[in-house]
């Protein structure tokens, strides 16, 4: 399973179990085996680099865990839940670019006060006509 660029994780690493999903379903549900929970073991697995470790044990702990009962299909669940899973691992690798701040420019500026110029002049022009003695 490709992760990102850099990170590739084998089928042979997760653990599957299946299991009947709840709810309402007829003879089928009942006796079909379609929930699929996928467990991926980050502490244990060789695959990962010691950076690509350090930061998934930070965000998602030793255990990463989905679940997908969603279709029928125990085969589309497999799919389902190893798309959720290389996703959450995704997300959980990707490193935000730091900010670098920055000053708004002068026609950014001149913008702004004049949309609040216009608004007083709103706001203004709502008001009662003062009472002429």
């Amino acid at each position: 399973m490709r992760v990102t660029r850099t990170c590739r994780i084998p089928l042979s690493e997760l653990e599957w179990r299946f299991t009947g999903s709840g709810g309402p379903g007829g003879q089928h549900a009942n006796t079909s085996n379609t929930k699929v929970e996928v467990r991926f073991d980050i502490e244990r697995s060789p695959s990962l680099g010691p950076r690509q470790r350090s930061r998934l044990l930070e965000r998602l702990g030793p255990v990463v865990r989905v679940v997908a009962s969603d279709e029928r299909s125990q085969t589309r669940n497999r799919d389902l839940a190893v798309d959720r899973l290389r996703r959450r691992l995704a997300d959980a690798l990707h490193v935000d670019r730091p900010r670098r701040a920055t000053a708004p420019s002068a026609a950014a500026r001149r913008r702004r006060v004049e949309s609040k110029k216009k608004r007083a002049d709103v706001k203004r022009l709502r008001r009662r006509p003062p009472l002429s003695e």
